[in-house]
């Protein structure tokens, strides 16, 4: 064999093993592209034909988170509170929702901002509830709804007046109406039937509802052409106001009007009435019990209020018969909040397409007209209640309709 035939056979042979490579080469990439195609179909089928989303099976129990003062300044308010919502709370689980069952996991706010918290981490970091109703009090609601709103949980205050709590996110709600709307609607009432033109004003400037309200009482009569004599002021732990009753009385005004908590209202009725004042006190949020401490005092006196036990409003003389069967007394309007906040809640969770946070944000958000003891009740957009507000008088030793 010649140098040239041998060479020619090792090309042959190379161009055959070419050959051998290219044809295994294709058939690897023909099973890729096969392969890659299976998958592409696969996953457009996944996007054009998606599963149907599964509603939650809401039945079993659901944990509320409860705030309420229940030691401290205003331990005997958040005992009420607790017995308004501990009754919704049975008649709910035994009627309203069917299958899920509401329970409370309750938590001492101490009276604080602090206390309330410490509350309000508790229950979201430890408990990992995804609702909260509380806390009582604006200073402490305006401590614990940013916790909340951060931590994207529900937060309900049944009884924290002060404006714009509920402004600052959309997972924090408030059942009784804002000071301003309050007061400007409370003084348009009264203004037409007492005819006052001058005023003094009196307010705990140690608490925001009580400033808040104070100075939505100054811009309502500022709007009226209303002159206000005096503004005085007094603390928490007070339970002397004789000096700034004293020099209210020296300035002869048309009424007063009073902005503080509960246990400061019935103490000031009754230092007022020693000191012979007979110009009618308009008093924020006077309740039935605060009647009954005051005694003769309070006769005459005033107050700005969404409810009242005799109102025919929906389902309102069951719940006055029911408490005072459960009891032993008629509901002050912090009882009144708390079973209303309740039913409220029960609503939203019966609408809602699942029990997470953000469905009962949504669902509580579209309540509207709903029936409550309040009457037709709703939320306006920052989370605020709508619904009428009411003027009430003492009569007889008793809130009735100021007529």
């Amino acid at each position: 064999m010649t140098v040239t035939d041998s060479r020619l056979l090792t090309a042959d042979g190379y161009k055959k093993e070419r050959y051998k490579l290219m044809k295994s080469f294709i058939s690897i990439i023909a099973i890729a592209i096969l392969i890659i195609g299976f998958s592409a179909c696969e996953r457009v089928s996944q996007i054009t034909q998606p599963s149907m989303p599964e509603m939650e099976d809401k039945s079993g129990e659901i944990s509320i988170g409860v705030v309420l003062p229940l030691t401290g300044q205003l331990a005997s308010t958040g005992q009420r509170m607790k017995q308004g919502l501990e009754l919704a709370l049975n008649e709910i689980n035994n009627a309203q929702l069917g299958n899920t069952r509401l329970k409370f996991i309750v938590e001492d706010s101490m009276s604080t901002p602090e206390g309330a918290v410490a509350a309000f981490n508790k229950l979201i970091h430890e408990d990992g509830v995804s609702v909260i109703l509380g806390p009582a009090t604006s200073d402490e609601t305006q401590a614990a709804f940013p916790v909340a709103q951060e931590n994207q949980v529900v937060a309900i205050s049944p009884t924290s007046g002060a404006r714009d709590l509920s402004a600052i996110g959309d997972f924090v709600f408030r059942v009784p109406l804002a000071t301003n709307i309050v007061a400007l609607k409370g003084v348009e009432a009264t203004h037409t039937k007492l005819g006052y033109q001058r005023v003094a004003t009196m307010y705990n400037e140690t608490d925001l509802f009580s400033t808040d309200r104070d100075t939505a009482l100054q811009e309502a009569f500022t709007a009226i052409d209303v002159k206000v004599l005096t503004t005085e002021t007094f603390l928490s732990d007070d339970t002397n106001f004789s000096a700034q009753l004293t020099r209210i009385r020296a300035l002869n005004p048309d009424a007063i009007f009073v902005s503080a908590l509960p246990p400061e209202k019935s103490g000031i009725l009754i230092q007022a009435h020693e000191l012979g004042i007979t110009a009618p006190i308009i008093m924020s949020s006077l309740t039935s019990v605060d009647v009954q401490v005051a005694g003769a005092a309070a006769e005459g006196a005033i107050t700005f209020i969404g409810w009242l036990s005799t109102d025919d409003t929906p389902g309102n003389q069951a719940f006055v018969q029911n408490y005072n069967m459960t009891y032993g007394m008629t509901p002050d309007v912090f009882a009144t909040a708390s079973y209303t906040a309740v039913y409220i809640l029960a609503e939203a969770i019966k609408n809602a397409e699942a029990t997470d946070a953000i469905s009962i944000r949504d669902a509580l958000a579209n309540i509207s007209d709903l029936d409550t003891v309040f009457g037709k009740f709703a939320f306006n957009t920052d989370g605020d209640a709508i619904y009428e507000q009411k003027a009430l008088i003492v009569k007889d030793g008793m809130l009735q309709p100021f007529e």
